[in-house]
């Protein structure tokens, strides 16, 4: 008798676990081990380049959420960061306020400006939704400014290292674990929203919010939802940076860093949290692989002063050239990788169409 090998759910605990099949769970251990692994036999460069991917993956997450997913433009990613950091400095200058205190102040400050900013897109939709986000962005570099300067910070809000149960977080080492776990934190939350009823509904509001109206979504309350969403998780990320800099300053938190927060999304795959993580690995490297380009090139000595200049063009080309032949990003490539070597060696021939 002929056997079957397929895979099948056969109860509702099969159908709402994380990771399914053994090859996912074999994978998953492999990959975090390798992650554990890894800041014992780094230098100390590439655990600071890991730190920095789980920061961003955290904002990066957060935007997939918001336009990946719920379909609400946003350019004020960078002043969400920014509320996130300032309301963290302000909180440890003014009242030397620990870490347990100026983690959940920045998130409800994030969760504020989100209800806030999110107002709009019950109104607004495209680019005219973009513009009023785009404010954001301003209002919060406006205040911050206005603080350093009334206060008298040159050099911008300098933070000590926070304190966790009587630990003080200093080191790569720490902050690597630490990032790494909120990170983890950030992604496990997204999956678990979007396999709920919220994320089914913000699917629905990217498609099509008059369907999804007739569907008896609540359309205002859940595009409300996802503001208020992404915006807690990215004013964690701008706390987290603080700690992490040590030091708050507006220019960190300029208009390209909400540029290369879409750029992650884009790059990555629009509509995939593991599009988000790919896409803050890339732009996050990117810089680095450009000036060590630039650094083994024959004409290393002549280019030198050129590097930020190469950033930039690079960076802009990197997009366009994902916009015009790879618009599903770096996820989509994964996907046609992995389906190849699941069909091998059979080949994957488009269907004849009629004669």
């Amino acid at each position: 008798m002929p056997s079957t090998s397929g895979y099948f759910r056969v109860s509702y605990s099969d159908d709402i676990a994380l990771l399914d099949t053994r090859t996912q769970k074999y994978s998953f251990a492999v990959f975090c081990a390798l992650l554990l692994i890894l800041p014992f036999v780094a230098k100390p460069v590439i655990i600071d380049l890991g730190s920095q991917v789980f920061l961003a993956a955290i904002g990066a997450v957060a935007l997939m959420l918001l336009t990946g997913f719920a379909g609400q433009i946003s350019l004020g990613h960078a002043g969400l960061m920014a509320a996130g950091a300032f309301t963290t400095g302000i909180l440890f200058k003014e009242f030397a306020a620990p870490f347990w205190i100026t983690l959940p102040a920045a998130a409800c400050t994030g969760a504020v400006f989100g209800l806030v900013f999110g107002l709009p897109s019950l109104r607004l939709r495209g680019l005219y939704l973009a513009v009023s986000t785009l404010g954001l962005h301003f209002i919060v570099v406006y205040l911050g400014g206005e603080y350093e300067t009334r206060r008298g910070l040159s050099s911008g809000i300098l933070l000590d290292p926070p304190s966790l149960l009587g630990w003080s977080l200093t080191g790569g080492l720490a902050w690597y674990f630490v990032l790494l776990a909120f990170a983890a934190g950030a992604v496990i939350i997204a999956i678990n929203l979007l396999r709920s009823k919220t994320g089914r509904a913000w699917r629905a509001l990217r498609t099509n919010e008059t369907v999804a109206e007739v569907m008896g979504i609540n359309v205002a309350g859940h595009k409300l939802l996802a503001f208020v969403v992404s915006s807690t998780m990215t004013a964690v990320a701008g706390c987290l940076f603080a700690y992490y800099r040590s030091f708050v300053s507006i220019e960190a938190f300029s208009l390209f860093l909400s540029i290369q927060y879409i750029a992650m999304v884009i790059i990555g795959g629009t509509g995939s949290i593991l599009g988000a993580l790919l896409g803050a690995l890339l732009v996050v490297l990117l810089p680095y692989i450009v000036e060590w380009a630039t650094a083994a090139s024959p004409w290393a000595q002549n280019a030198s002063g050129r590097v930020f200049a190469a950033n930039y063009a690079v960076f802009g080309v990197v997009m366009v050239l994902f916009l015009l032949f790879e618009p599903q990003g770096l996820v989509g490539i994964w996907r046609r990788i992995q389906n190849y070597f699941l069909l091998w060696p059979f080949r994957q021939t488009p269907m004849s169409g009629g004669r």
